[in-house]
Parts: structure tokens; C-alpha cells; sequence
């Protein structure tokens, strides 16, 4: 295994070890929990600060995806694992393609629940794998490291912005080298872990905050999102097909049976639906309204004829 000097992770402030903490294997149950409780209150006012990086970022993925590109996340370990959750999210709450928002971790499909933390010590792994990715100028590619060193996603990332693609960084240390690689670095200080070093913990709580406010961000711009309601969602399921059924009820003001006969008339299609009744039209208008407005749902049912 190489040896990394002391040195080179002690100016980290996540790998500092938290006062607070202190002891706190002498501690009970109730205790422990109320520290970590206590630690989790910063995270939240910590991205609040960053807010201004993270709305650029949101712009950066609306402009891809509009313009047919993708939102690529790249990172090891938890924060590998993160931009999963995230890019594996999208398609069952925004009903968007696979393709359209993806994630690359160290060590492949595998890493997802298995540790093999190794593989993020390669630069020749990360750029490897991102070449696979064949990135372009269309596309968004967002590093996630929270010591903001982890040599896998800065290869990755460095080569996905050569290629043309505009690159984020979500780090939880400042001045780190992913964050002085790419086009906007989102650079949230949560300080150091209940558990010295556990970056899952407040550092990953970031991070998840983050990833959820750009995709959401994103996709509500593009016209997924209905006010606050997700109308883009794909009834695969009796838990989904309720929720469609009373997304049509708070948007049209339709009965519950009425509501479930129109998303039945519009063959389960719940945008198509919504076109149809707000408009007024038949599906095949509906459809083509949806199709010119590129899924936005407000655009279509306010389209001229």
C-alpha cells in the first residue's frame, strides 16, 4: 500500500479530530445521538453559504440536458456512492432517460456495496473510466470528494473538461486541487466529523443535500415539475398511480374517479393527462403540445393552437 505523508491530509479540516466529540465511547445511547444530532444542525446553514456555486450548477445541468447532453457524476467511496443515489433517482421521480444523468464510481457497479476504497488512488483508473464515458461539450460532469484530493476523480474530471465538457466539483475542505480544476467549485465546510475521518457522516450529508438541489433545481426549470409537484412521474406502481391520481386532482380540480379516468384516457401517461384536461384537447394534441414545449408541462398547456 503507498504511504501518504501525514502531512499531505492533516490540513484537512475533515480529517481534524472534533472536540466534541471527545470520549465518546464513554458515552450512553441518548447522548451520543444528541452530539451527532448537534454536529448535523451545521450542515444545512453550511450550504446555505455555498448556495450562489450550487445555482450556477443547477444552470450548467438544465443547459446540458435541454441541449441533449448529460449530467455525469464521478467519485469514490461515499461520495461515489452519492452520485448513484442521485443519477439512479431521476428517472423514477422526473421520468427521464438512464442516459440523460449517470454516475461513475472507482471500482465499478461492485463499489456500490462492497469497499474497495483502493481503486481511488489511480489517476490512470479515473481517466480510464471517464474516457469510456466519451464526455463532450455538451455534457455536465460533477466530481464529489470530500477531502477534495482523491486522485481517481481529478483524473476523471481534468479529462471530461479537456474533452469540452463543463465540469463541478463538490468538495467539504477550500483550496483543494479537484476544486481548482473545474468551471464551478462548490466548496461546503462542514468541519470535522462526529466520528474523526467518517466523511458519510456530515461531509455526505452535504454532498446528498447538494446533488438533490441540482437535479431538482434542474429538472423544475426544464419543465418536469408542475409547481411543486412532480408530474413527470412514472405510474410503474399502486403507490405511484394514487399519487398520480391526486397530482391531476390539485392541478384540474377532477374528482378522484374522474382524475384516474383521464390518466386511463391518456394511457397512463400523467403529462398527457394534464394536457389534455387543462387544455382541453385530445391526447394526439396533447401529445404534440408536450412534444414542441420538450416535456414542459405549463408550455404545453398554455401553448396557442
Amino acid at each position: 500500500m503507498k504511504h501518504t505523508p501525514a502531512s499531505d491530509t492533516a490540513y484537512l479540516r475533515t480529517e481534524r479530530t472534533n472536540p466534541v466529540s471527545a470520549d465518546l465511547d464513554t458515552k450512553p445511547a441518548l447522548e451520543i445521538v444528541e452530539i451527532i444530532n448537534r454536529e448535523d444542525h451545521k450542515v444545512a446553514k453550511a450550504v446555505k453559504r455555498v448556495l450562489p456555486q450550487v445555482a450556477k450548477a443547477v444552470e450548467l445541468v438544465e443547459n446540458a440536458l435541454r441541449r441533449g447532453g448529460r449530467l455525469i457524476y464521478v467519485g469514490t467511496g461515499t461520495s461515489g456512492r452519492l452520485g448513484a443515489l442521485d443519477s439512479s433517482e431521476c428517472p423514477p421521480t422526473f421520468n427521464t432517460h438512464p442516459e440523460q444523468v449517470q454516475y461513475l464510481i472507482a471500482g465499478g457497479d461492485r463499489a456500490l456495496g462492497h469497499a474497495v476504497e483502493a481503486n481511488e488512488d489511480s489517476r490512470e483508473t479515473g481517466r480510464a473510466d471517464m474516457v469510456k464515458k466519451r464526455p463532450g461539450n455538451k455534457d455536465v460532469v460533477i466530481g464529489l470528494a470530500a477531502s477534495g484530493r482523491t486522485p481517481y476523480t481529478i483524473a476523471a474530471v481534468e479529462y471530461a473538461r479537456s474533452k469540452g465538457a463543463k465540469t463541478v466539483a463538490i468538495v467539504c475542505n477550500q483550496n483543494t486541487p479537484l476544486a481548482k480544476v473545474v468551471n464551478v467549485a462548490i466548496e461546503v465546510e462542514v468541519g470535522p466529523e462526529v466520528l474523526s475521518g467518517s466523511t458519510r457522516m456530515k461531509a455526505g450529508s452535504a454532498q446528498k443535500m447538494i446533488c438533490n438541489m441540482i437535479t431538482t433545481g434542474a429538472m423544475t426549470r426544464l419543465g418536469y415539475v408542475y409547481g411543486n409537484l412532480m408530474v413527470n412521474v412514472h405510474l410503474k406502481n399502486e403507490k405511484l398511480v394514487e399519487r398520480g391520481i391526486r397530482i391531476v386532482q390539485q392541478i384540474t380540480g377532477l374528482s378522484e374517479v374522474e382524475a384516474a379516468r383521464a390518466i386511463e384516457r391518456a394511457g397512463e401517461n400523467l403529462p398527457i393527462a394534464l394536457v389534455m384536461t387543462k387544455a382541453g384537447v385530445r391526447k394526439s394534441e396533447a401529445a404534440r403540445r408536450l412534444k414542441k414545449a420538450e416535456g414542459n408541462v405549463r408550455k404545453a398547456v398554455e401553448q396557442k393552437t
